[in-house]
C-alpha cells in the first residue's frame, strides 16, 4: 500500500505524542514493505529525504511566523501536495487545523482519522476558538471514511455525539528494561531522591495544581518539571513558584533514554492531564516502572485502573507527597508494566493499525455514509 501520514510536525519526534506515534508506525510500515510518506514542517530539525525507509515530504509551515494560524496553512499545503501522490490511504492524526480543508482531500485514497481527545474542552482556548474546534471536530467525524479513537471514552463520545462508529486503538510504549543510573549524574540527581511531572505547559495539564500541592506539603524533595516552558503560561508558573528552590523547571527533554531513566528512578511521577484520550507520556511512565499519581478523571483511570494514586486538588497532592513510599507500592508498578507488555506495546498497536488499514481497503471508501 502507498500510505501518507498527515497532521504532525514530522518525524523523528521533537514535539509530542502524535509525532512519536508517526515515527514508530511509519517505520513499522516501511519494514513491512509498504511505501510510506510522512509530511514534515519545512523547518523540522531533520532535513533528509528518508528516515529508516520512510519518505519525508517537507512542506512550508509558517507557524513560527503566524502562530496557530500557521498550522492551517501548513495542513493546507500538505493536503494540496497529497492530491498529486496517488496514495491508497491517508492517515490524519488529529483534526484541529486540517478538517476545514476536507473538501480538498484527494478522492482516491481512503481517509482514516485519529480523532485525538475532545480538543474543544481545553481551557487554554477562548470561547470562539472552542466553538470553532467543535465545528472542526464535526467536519472530521462526518468527512472521514473511518475513525480511530484512542480511548474507550472517546469511542463512546463519537458514537453518542455523531452516531459514528470508530475503531479503538490506544497509543503504545516500549517496555523499559535497561536502567542506567549514570544518566542521573547529568542532572545532578540520585535515585528516588526527586519527584517529577512532564507535560505541555497548558492549564488542563494541571501543573499549577501539582506545584501548589508541593508548596502546601512543605516537602523539600525536588520536583522536576519537564516540558517546554518558554510560553506565556510557562512564564506565569515560573514566576509564581520562583521562591521555591525545590521546584526545578528543566525545559523540554526529547532524549527518550534520559526520560526513561528519569521516570524509572523517580520517587513519585505526577500525571496531571485531564483532557483527551490515552496519553503517550502516561504509557511511557508505566513502561518505565514509575510509581504514578494521576489526576482523577475517567481517561486516566481507564488506563491505570486501580494501579495508581489519584488526586483532584492541591491538598490531595500534598497528602500523597507526605505519605507515599515507592517500595510499598511495587504491585502498582508491576501491574502497569505488565499492561504495557500485554496491551499497550508498540508492536501490538502498530499491528492493530495495519490490520485496520487492510480491512478498510477491503471495505472501501465510506465518505458520506453514516
Amino acid at each position: 500500500m502507498k500510505i501518507a501520514i498527515l497532521g504532525t510536525r514530522g518525524i523523528p519526534n521533537y514535539y509530542g505524542g502524535f509525532e512519536q506515534f508517526a515515527e514508530f508506525f511509519s517505520v513499522y510500515l516501511a519494514e513491512k514493505g509498504h511505501e510510506v510518506y510522512c509530511y514534515n514542517s519545512h523547518n523540522h530539525k531533520y532535513q533528509e529525504k528518508t528516515f529508516h525507509g520512510v519518505h519525508i515530504i517537507h512542506q512550508h509551515d509558517p507557524e513560527y511566523k503566524y502562530g496557530t494560524f500557521g498550522q492551517f496553512i501548513y495542513d493546507y499545503n500538505c493536503i494540496i501536495d497529497s492530491r498529486k501522490r496517488d496514495f491508497d490511504i491517508i492517515l490524519q492524526l488529529g483534526y484541529t487545523s486540517n478538517s476545514i480543508w476536507y473538501f480538498l482531500l484527494p478522492k482516491k485514497p481512503i481517509i482514516i482519522t485519529n480523532m485525538d481527545g475532545v480538543e474543544w474542552k481545553r481551557s487554554k482556548y477562548s470561547r470562539p476558538v472552542q466553538q470553532f474546534l467543535r465545528f472542526a471536530e464535526r467536519l472530521a467525524a462526518i468527512s472521514s471514511d473511518y475513525l480511530v479513537s484512542d480511548s474507550i471514552g472517546i469511542k463512546k463520545f463519537l458514537k453518542d455525539r455523531y452516531d459514528k462508529d470508530s475503531t479503538y486503538i490506544a497509543y503504545g510504549a516500549h517496555p523499559f528494561n535497561s536502567p542506567d543510573e549514570s544518566v542521573l549524574k547529568q542532572y545532578n540527581l540520585e535515585k528516588e531522591s526527586y519527584n517529577m511531572i512532564m507535560a505541555r505547559f497548558e492549564p488542563e495539564n494541571n501543573l499549577d495544581m501539582v506545584l501548589e500541592g508541593v508548596v502546601l506539603s512543605k516537602d523539600s524533595t525536588p520536583i522536576l518539571v519537564i516540558g517546554k516552558h518558554e510560553t506565556k503560561y510557562g512564564e506565569y508558573l515560573k514566576n509564581k513558584f520562583k521562591a521555591h528552590s525545590n521546584i526545578l523547571f528543566l525545559g523540554g527533554i526529547y532524549n527518550l533514554e534520559h526520560l526513561n531513566n528519569l521516570r524509572y528512578y523517580s520517587k513519585l511521577y505526577f500525571h496531571g492531564h485531564s483532557v483527551g484520550g490515552t496519553n503517550p507520556s502516561l504509557l511511557e511512565a508505566m513502561a518505565s516502572k514509575a510509581l504514578i499519581a494521576a489526576h482523577n478523571n475517567d481517561f486516566n483511570k481507564g488506563v491505570l485502573k486501580e494501579n495508581a494514586y489519584f488526586f483532584k486538588n492541591p491538598k490531595e497532592v500534598a497528602e500523597l507527597l507526605i505519605s507515599i513510599n515507592k517500595k510499598d507500592n511495587l504491585s502498582f508498578i508491576d501491574n502497569n508494566y505488565n499492561a504495557i507488555v500485554n496491551e499497550f506495546n508498540w508492536d501490538k498497536i502498530n499491528g492493530q493499525y495495519l490490520q485496520l488499514f487492510e480491512e478498510c481497503t477491503t471495505k472501501g471508501k465510506r465518505r458520506g455514509k453514516k
